[in-house]
C-alpha cells in the first residue's frame, strides 16, 4: 500500500516491482533467525533505560554509545538507528541508479519502519508482563490483523518529505511506546471480565489444529482498542512512503522511468536464492527470551 502514496515520478517503478516489494518484505524477519546480529534491528526495549527514557536516550548513535556502550544498545535493540542506516543505503542506491539495491533496501527499510509502528517492539515486556499475558505480541500484530485487515482503510494521502529521518524514526518509536500501557490494560480487563472458556480456541493451520485466541476474544480486543491496530498500520503505510520519497529526493530525484523495465540482475537473483536456502536451513525458530 505504501507504493500508492508515491508521486508519479516514482510510482511506475515501484508498481512494476510491487510483487518483489511485497514478497521480499518478510525477509528481515526470516534473517533474524538465521543471521547473528539481525534480531536486535527489529526492536528497542526503550523502557530498560529508566522512567523517562526518551528524555535520557541520545538520538545520535555515537552519543548513545558513549553514554550506554554499544554492547548495551545491541542487547536492548537498535531499531531507530538501523532505520537511519538503511536510509543512507537506500539514498545511495537511488544515487547510483542501481535497481537491485533500490528494491532490496526499499523493501527492507519498509519492514523496519513497520516495526517502528508496532508498540510491542518498543518494550522489554514485548510478549507479556506476566505469564498470563504471554502470547499478546502475536495477538496484537498477527491475529487481529488476520481477522480485520480487510476492513482497514489504507488510503493515507501522498508521501511527504522528511527533514530528519532519524528524528522521525524516534518520533514513531515514542508514539508507539505510548500505546503499550493501553494494550496491557485492555488485555487484562478482558481476561478478568470474559469467561475463561472463550479466551482460546483451536483452529486449523495447514494440516494441524493450533490453539490461538478465539474470535470472540479477538473481537473484544479489537473493539476495546478502538482502531489502534488500523491506525498504526496506516501510520506504517504513510511512513514507508515518506521515507522512500525522502531518499529519492535526497538522491537528486533520479529518473526512475528509465529504470522501470530494467530487470533484476542475475547476481541479485543468485543472492536471493542463497538467502532463501539459508532461511530454509533453520529448523527451530527461537524468539527473544522473555525478560520476566
Amino acid at each position: 500500500m505504501a507504493v500508492f502514496t508515491l508521486p508519479p515520478e516514482m510510482i511506475g517503478f515501484f508498481k512494476h516491482h510491487i510483487e518483489y516489494v511485497t514478497e521480499r518484505s518478510v525477509d528481515p524477519d526470516r534473517r533474524a533467525h538465521a543471521v547473528v546480529g539481525e534480531a536486535q534491528r527489529h526492536y528497542i526495549d526503550i523502557d530498560h533505560f529508566g522512567e523517562n527514557p526518551f528524555d535520557s536516550m541520545p538520538r545520535r548513535w555515537n552519543d548513545a554509545v558513549e553514554k550506554y556502550t554499544e554492547d548495551t544498545l545491541q542487547k536492548y535493540g537498535i531499531l531507530p538507528w538501523h532505520v537511519n542506516v538503511m536510509m543512507h543505503r537506500l539514498t545511495r542506491a537511488f544515487e547510483d541508479e542501481d535497481v537491485d539495491r533500490i528494491l532490496y533496501n526499499a523493501t527492507h527499510i519498509g519492514h523496519y519502519i513497520s516495526d517502528l509502528c508496532t508498540p510491542l517492539h518498543s518494550t522489554k515486556y514485548y510478549n507479556g508482563r506476566t505469564p498470563e499475558q504471554r502470547g499478546i505480541h502475536a495477538l496484537w500484530e498477527s491475529r487481529l490483523v488476520e481477522l480485520y485487515a480487510d476492513t482497514y482503510n489504507y488510503f493515507v494521502g501522498r508521501a511527504e518529505y522528511i527533514d530528519s529521518p532519524l528524528d522521525r524514526a524516534w518520533e514513531l518509536v515514542e508514539e508507539s511506546h505510548a500505546k503499550v500501557d493501553t494494550i496491557y490494560m485492555v488485555f487484562d480487563s478482558l481476561m478478568v471480565n470474559l469467561p475463561s472458556d472463550v479466551v482460546y480456541a483451536h483452529e486449523m493451520r495447514g494440516q494441524s489444529a493450533q490453539m490461538t485466541y478465539s474470535r470472540t476474544f479477538s473481537h473484544a480486543m479489537h473493539e476495546a482498542m478502538k482502531g489502534m491496530v488500523e491506525r498504526q498500520m496506516q501510520r506504517a503505510v504513510k511512513s514507508v512512503g515518506d521515507f522512500w520519497y525522502t531518499a529519492w529526493v535526497n538522491a537528486g530525484q533520479p529518473d526512475l522511468y528509465k529504470l522501470e523495465r530494467r530487470s533484476l540482475s542475475a547476481a541479485h537473483r543468485r543472492q536471493l536464492e542463497r538467502e532463501d536456502r539459508q532461511f530454509e536451513q533453520i529448523r527451530q525458530i527461537e524468539e527473544r527470551p522473555n525478560p520476566r
